[in-house]
């Protein structure tokens, strides 16, 4: 067994191998402070044929003994992998995909779990570094090795690798990954910070991650490491020069057609007619037809980036800084609590919002801890957003990854719970899509928050950055369309305000880029992001000053937690006839907050008034509508609000002399009263007569001592 350690960040790192999972290609044990996880890493021995793509797959799963917890649900047992553990797979799927030779086309598995967790320290960032480290001690080429951090700030000062508890009060979460040179992956969010800051922050975490690279390096110098060769593949210089030359001025040809379909369509059919001219009927046609696909779609990919760096000029015609024509239609649906169509170019996404209550916050039961949410954001992107046709099943990585991030980007403008109580949802449909979705739904999300009469502190607008690099020459893009993001070298989103930015993510293709590069593509982002807001603004200055007539109207009352148990009741029984008598839903936390919903304003007042009845401190003086309960001789209980009682004496009851209680008042009947008397014990005396006209010429007989309640009768013989 092989052991390294290092104290990074103010706490252990330790990397071993050679003592579990030793029939895997590479594996590692990971540990920071408590929490472990393992990554083993292998490749099949067979080359999948027939494929133009690399055959990765990364997964991370927690499970739940890691944390001491036994899962809920029937089967007791780990089943699907929840976002958490899709966004870790692809927070760590992202930095090392591009490092993989090109020709390297057997699938690979990478196997990410968490083992133990003391709570504290996130095991996500981990799993980068262990993923890093398992191949490069394995036998499959990789071009590492890299790092993960995450940053976060406190009072303005950067925190690497902070505690779950010390991400409680950060204004920043990023996740970081790096080589020993520079940064290959970013996402995260922040409150509005600037763009210097966020630079700043990159490079803190690049200091460390060059320490955990270093610590990766003692590892792979102490294993005898022999990797797999990389299969050559079969060129023909004459061929490919013949295929160039008979379809490149075809090819740039298509690039004066502004639509995507037609654009594609055209291109297409060059390649249609060309592979369909080599058909001689010989056995090796279809290994010409294959590779002449393959020669086309990379001169392709070549006429793309050479038009882009040699004059500016992309396959829409647009400039390198040029945002696509934006339209938006606010309240686009009729009965939804509010929505927002954002067209950009051939990107559009309908984005609705749907206020609830407290009982529609998302429970979330992980490894680590049980919380619940109460904002989501929700992304689809159906295959007819691209004219194509395609399975419908489980949501994908990539929608929730999407979804994730355009949820970070709105978290920071929203209001507090105790400022807006109410749950909300936003589901971002994709009807249209030619790059960057998923900042469509930033800003489709903002317009319909503010429609639905969410009062957000400002718009946000997202922008997603290309790069277009020969090594000498650069070009940085604003506002990608979907062929730019796939022949390009960077896909750099950025959300913010007009005061900072809220979220970012970085994928590079390339090895890395330099933080001079970096902030020039900031500021080029904020120059579009502020255009955007423009628009925005323009299209809805601010939120509607009322919710939607057709979301539920919720109220909040504080109530002192010790009455608590007096709102209830027993078994819940003053707390349900509210509920039946006001048609209201009614929910109360731990520390007495009442919260009261429904769709009519006029029911909720009432539930409200009720509520505050119960849990208030009657005082001499109140009136009170209440109900007969029971009968006495000596008088009848009124019950004035659900659960609590009082007596309303036989001599209160009128101002002229009652025989028998019976011959005022009746069980069930309803009365207004006035509290005229609380003892010592909390007992409540009610009069009827006190609010009732006192006769003409009226006089007050001479009363006997009233007889204590808690005394009894004393029989005569």
């Amino acid at each position: 067994m092989i052991v390294v350690e290092r104290e990074i960040a103010g706490k252990l790192l330790k990397i071993e191998t050679g003592k579990v999972a030793r029939q895997s290609a590479g594996s590692v044990v990971v540990t920071y402070g408590e929490t472990t996880i393992i990554v083993a890493v292998n490749a099949a021995k067979e080359i999948r044929e027939g494929i133009d793509y690399f055959p990765l797959q990364v997964e991370y799963r927690e499970r739940y003994y890691a944390g001491g917890k036994i899962p809920g649900g029937f089967f007791k047992r780990e089943a699907r992998p929840a976002d958490r553990e899709v966004l870790t797979s692809r927070l760590t799927d992202r930095p090392i995909r591009p490092l993989f030779p090109k020709a390297f086309r057997y699938e690979t598995q990478v196997i990410i779990t968490a083992l133990s967790s003391d709570g504290e320290n996130m095991a996500d960032t981990l799993a980068g570094v262990g993923a890093s480290a398992a191949l490069l001690i394995s036998n499959i080429p990789w071009n590492g090795p890299l790092a993960t951090v995450r940053v976060g700030m406190i009072n303005g000062e950067y925190i690497v690798n902070p505690t779950r508890t010390q991400m409680e009060d950060s204004t920043m979460e990023l996740i970081v990954s790096g080589n020993d040179k520079t940064i290959v992956m970013v996402e995260g969010e922040a409150k509005e910070i600037s763009e210097e800051s966020m630079v700043e922050a990159l490079k803190v975490a690049h200091k460390i991650i060059i320490e955990m690279i270093d610590l990766q390096n003692e590892l792979l110098a102490q294993c005898t490491v022999v990797k797999r060769e990389i299969p050559v593949e079969e060129t023909d210089a004459e061929f490919e020069k013949q295929i160039i030359d008979s379809n490149s001025d075809k090819i740039q040809s298509t690039f004066k057609i502004s639509n995507k379909i037609e654009r594609d369509d055209a291109y297409q059919e060059i390649i249609a007619t060309f592979v369909e001219s080599l058909d001689d009927g010989s056995d090796v046609v279809g290994q010409k037809q294959k590779f002449a696909k393959k020669v086309l779609a990379d001169e392709y990919k070549n006429i793309v980036r050479e038009n882009i760096l040699e004059s500016g000029v992309r396959i829409d015609n647009r400039s390198t800084t040029e945002i696509r024509p934006i339209t938006i239609d606010t309240g686009y649906l009729h009965r939804t609590h509010g929505s927002s169509l954002f067209t950009r170019g051939e990107t559009q996404a309908l984005a609705v919002v749907t206020l609830g209550t407290k009982s529609d916050q998302q429970i979330i039961d992980d490894m680590d801890n049980d919380y619940k949410k109460s904002f989501m954001l929700h992304y689809n992107f159906p295959p007819y957003c691209v004219g194509e046709t395609g399975r419908i099943g489980f949501t994908s990585r990539r929608e929730v990854g999407h979804g994730n991030l355009a949820e970070r980007s709105l978290k920071p403008v929203l209001p507090s719970t105790e400022d807006f109580p109410y749950t909300i949802r936003i589901v971002s449909e994709i009807m249209e899509s030619n790059g960057s979705s998923s900042m469509a739904s930033v800003c489709g999300g903002s317009l319909s928050l503010m429609d639905a009469g969410v009062p957000t502190k400002a718009h946000v607008a997202g922008i997603a950055m290309g790069l277009i690099t020969d090594g000498k020459r650069h070009a940085i893009l604003s506002d990608i369309l979907g062929t730019e993001d796939h022949l390009g070298d960077m896909d750099f989103k950025v959300a913010g305000t007009r005061e900072g930015i809220t979220a970012i993510q970085l994928d590079l293709k390339i090895e890395g880029v330099s933080f001079e590069l970096l902030t020039e593509a900031l500021a080029q982002a904020k120059e579009g992001r502020y255009h955007i807001l423009g628009l925005m603004e323009e299209a809805m200055p601010t939120p509607h000053k009322e919710i939607s007539q057709y979301a539920p109207q919720i109220q909040t009352l504080q109530i002192n937690p010790e009455k608590i148990g007096a709102l209830i009741g027993p078994g819940g029984k003053n707390i349900k006839k509210i509920i039946a008598d006001t048609e209201c839903n009614i929910e109360v936390d731990d520390t007495g907050t009442v919260f009261v919903s429904s769709p009519n304003r006029a029911k909720c007042n009432d539930a409200l008034e009720l509520v505050r009845a119960i849990t208030m401190e009657p005082e001499v003086g109140m009136e009170f509508d209440g109900t007969i309960t029971r009968l006495m001789t000596f008088g009848a209980f009124v019950e004035f609000v659900p659960g609590r009682e009082g007596l309303i004496h036989i001599s209160n009851l009128e101002w002229n002399r009652v025989n028998q209680v019976e011959d005022v008042v009746k069980s069930g009947d309803k009365v207004r009263v006035k509290l005229i008397k609380v003892d010592d014990q909390g007992r409540l005396d009610f009069s009827r007569k006190a609010l009732l006209p006192q006769p003409e010429g009226y006089v007050e007989p001479e009363r006997r001592p009233q007889r204590p309640r808690d005394k009894p009768f004393k029989k005569r013989f």
